[in-house]
């Protein structure tokens, strides 16, 4: 019998550091998934040779023809000023193209630690400083909030300083939209969306992104309504109240975009802004056009901002305006983004100061009347009854059952 000698892995040989956000991680103790590796002194044949695959598309990356973790050349600046993969960069070189300092450190096999820019000390100060090439991608901006509201980290003061002199020169303009998105969508399901919006407003980054939202701070409300008054510091209460409600980032989004329309109020009619629900529709519609956000999430956001307010008045409406509520909102046939539609609502009717806690039982009330109105089609329908009149025919079937509902609902009252 005869034993087969084991293969020596891919990477035997190779001189490879873990770098970026999996090393902060492992010093913050923070879970983290992906590990990252740089490479130094190896050329892209080498690393075909050993059976790597290549995935980069603006340098050099690979991915372990084993544990699929990625394999990066290391990158340093060439006597051209541009980015280079030349096997004679230094671990140093690489790290100083990252964009933060606690993005800058690595850590070999043996699980020692290589931190050439302090970045082990900015992150037990959770401070989040930049790199000189911080300017290299304009979508950093978006990163570094995200990071803040990830991690709970303070901004320092001069990366603020640089991040507004950036967004001042519209350089967030170059970034792909989808790019925008995705770092949108990663920030929303942080456990803190707030803590995004805040340090985006604090390094004056917002007005370049999301200047919709950025006009909605300094514009009043009601304070019988709305305590905090402030229809921004509403949105941030909104959105620390999503988070307890749902972990889905595309309610955070329709929470986020849901009182756009209170920054084109008239002046003159402050602190009330009706009609704001129709008139935050367009804005919703500008910003999901220019970000290029995916349907459902641009959906959602629509139905929250125009009917969020029907649902804080549900117990008053008549049947008929319910039976209109639950259709506009596609109810039936959509249920899980009815849900998601109601928690959004829930999220905006306790984002306020003083009221997180308040019951809404407008929620379950609407829950009931789609549950049992659910089955209502045109087999409840006489028969001969076809085209415009069925569809007459159901809505009144519906209508008749909320109308019991709403009976009984009195008869708990009393």
């Amino acid at each position: 019998m005869t034993t087969k000698t084991p293969l020596n892995p891919p990477e035997q040989g190779l001189q490879t550091y873990l770098v970026g956000g999996c090393v902060r991680d492992q010093l913050l103790g923070r879970d983290h998934r992906d590990r990252d590796w740089v490479v130094i002194g190896s050329t892209e044949e080498e690393m075909l040779a050993r059976g790597f695959k290549p995935v980069g598309r603006d340098f050099p990356v690979f991915l372990h023809p084993l544990t699929r973790e990625e394999y990066a050349l290391a990158r340093g600046i060439g006597p051209d000023g541009e980015l280079h993969t030349h096997p004679g960069t230094t671990l140093e070189e690489d790290l100083a193209r990252r964009d933060l300092t606690v993005n800058a450190m690595a850590m070999d096999p043996a699980g020692r630690l290589i931190d050439p820019f302090h970045g082990q000390q900015d992150l037990e100060q959770r401070m989040l400083r930049h790199m000189p090439c911080f300017r290299d991608d304009p979508l950093r901006l978006l990163r570094l909030a995200r990071l803040a509201a990830q991690l709970d980290f303070r901004i320092a003061p001069e990366t603020c300083h640089l991040a507004a002199d950036m967004a001042a020169r519209h350089l967030l303009d170059k970034v792909a939209p989808e790019r925008q998105w995705q770092e949108l969508h990663r920030a929303l399901s942080t456990p803190s969306p707030r803590h995004f919006i805040e340090a985006l407003r604090e390094c004056s980054i917002l007005h370049a992104f999301l200047p919709e939202i950025d006009d909605l701070f300094g514009v009043p409300q009601p304070e019988r309504y709305h305590p905090e008054i402030d229809t921004g510091e509403h949105v941030l209460l909104a959105l620390d109240k999503v988070v307890d409600l749902s972990d889905d980032p595309g309610v955070c989004f329709a929470v986020l975009l849901h009182d756009l329309g209170k920054a084109v109020t008239p002046r003159e009619y402050w602190p009330s802004h009706r009609g704001h629900e129709a008139l935050g529709v367009p804005l919703v519609d500008r910003v999901c056009q220019r970000l290029r956000i995916p349907s459902r999430y641009h959906q959602l956001a629509r139905k929250v901002a125009r009917y969020h307010l029907l649902v804080h008045l549900a117990f008053d409406l008549k049947p008929a305006t319910l039976e209109k509520l639950l259709s506009d909102v596609d109810a039936w046939r959509n249920p899980e983004d009815f849900e998601r539609f109601l928690l959004a609502a829930q999220a905006d009717a306790q984002g306020r100061k003083g009221l997180q806690e308040q019951p809404y039982p407008q929620a379950d009330y609407l829950r009931q009347v789609f549950v049992e109105t659910q089955d209502i089609s045109a087999k409840n329908v006489a028969p001969g009854i076809t085209g415009r009149k069925m569809g007459e025919a159901i809505r009144r079937l519906r209508c008749e059952q909320i109308g019991r509902i709403k009976k009984q609902q009195a008869h708990r009252k009393n």
